[in-house]
């Protein structure tokens, strides 16, 4: 989810504390435990500082070992831990078990996007992403603020919330049920769909599809169930080529091969140098594909300079490209 998604959750985990006997009756515990929670629901997104690097650092690294399994118990253990520190009179098992629960929450809640989480490591490397819920879902956000609203005016923020999550868990099983659906009329329209990789967006009804076959890739939109082809690609396997090859050992190109797992290629001559570019065809916006991989090599195969990230026009590319130069 999104910073201030995870912000307002942060929050509504404190309000919920408030139906914990313990914390109910010990206003500095009760304080405290906002403060953790608060932190809590922040704390794995730390790697956000990555993109102070490089994207290719961000793109390997981002909800990687800071939503692992061995994150999700140390991240309480520091906050509960700093926190105890300055206010030694709160109750520390309360104050670390709901900031457990909202570190936990904020890893779990990721896994449900479509650019997942490596939540499992060190058991597994293997990106767990559900795809059916928009890093940003605008009712998510929403009843959260809400909630936080009508805390405000006097409601008891416990049963409020407690009422708030239990909707929750009925629009996240709507979402699988609707996520079902696009699926079965994608097979129904593409027979030989070997993968249908989804990706919710921020209108309730509307899907991105990204469909591979023995032959080809399809990208799709889905709309009230309605699933609509827009563009087709012949799979082509990659070549074997010296160009390719040393392109490959760019650290741009590397980090987007290891989060994409369907994308074109293209390997041009241009001028003096050679350009090697990927495409994801996952996000496809207005007739444009913005998650891109570009190298330039020299014609002793030198890489020249590279690129990976979110572009949404070529003059942009262009930029970025000349500015690394």
């Amino acid at each position: 989810m999104d910073t201030g998604t995870h912000f307002v959750m942060g929050i509504a985990l404190g309000g919920l504390a408030t139906l914990d006997p313990v914390i109910a009756q010990e206003p500095i515990t009760a304080s405290a435990v906002i403060a953790g929670t608060i932190l809590g629901s922040q704390a794995p997104d730390i790697d956000t500082v990555l993109k102070l690097r490089n994207n290719a650092v961000y793109i390997r690294n981002h909800r990687g070992i800071t939503h692992s399994i061995p994150a999700v118990l140390l991240w309480p253990l520091i906050i509960s831990g700093a926190l105890f520190a300055i206010i030694p009179e709160a109750n520390y098992l309360h104050l670390w078990l709901w900031t457990f629960l909202a570190v936990f929450l904020h890893v779990f809640v990721d896994i449900f996007n479509a650019y997942g989480t490596q939540a499992l490591r060190p058991i597994s490397s293997k990106w767990v992403a559900l795809g059916v819920i928009n890093t940003f879902d605008p009712f998510i956000f929403g009843i959260h603020v809400a909630g936080l609203i009508l805390w405000g005016y006097g409601f008891p923020p416990g049963y409020l919330f407690l009422v708030i999550y239990g909707i929750l868990v009925i629009y996240y099983v709507s979402r699988f049920r609707e996520q079902a659906f696009i699926k079965r009329a994608v097979k129904q329209q593409i027979p030989g769909a070997r993968k249908i990789l989804l990706s919710p967006t921020m209108r309730f009804h509307r899907w991105k599809i990204a469909v591979i076959t023995e032959k080809n890739y399809y990208v799709a939109r889905a709309d009230n169930g309605y699933v609509t082809i827009l563009d087709t690609f012949d799979r082509v396997p990659l070549p074997e080529s010296e160009i390719l090859e040393a392109a490959k050992k760019d650290i741009n190109l590397a980090a987007f091969l290891s989060f994409s797992p369907v994308y074109r290629f293209e390997i041009e001559q241009i001028k003096e140098y050679y350009e090697v570019r990927f495409i994801d065809l996952r996000y496809r916006s207005n007739g444009y594909y913005p998650f891109v991989a570009v190298v330039h090599l020299d014609s002793d195969l030198n890489i020249l300079n590279s690129y990976t990230g979110w572009i949404f026009s070529e003059a942009k590319l262009q930029k970025k490209l000349n500015i690394i130069l």
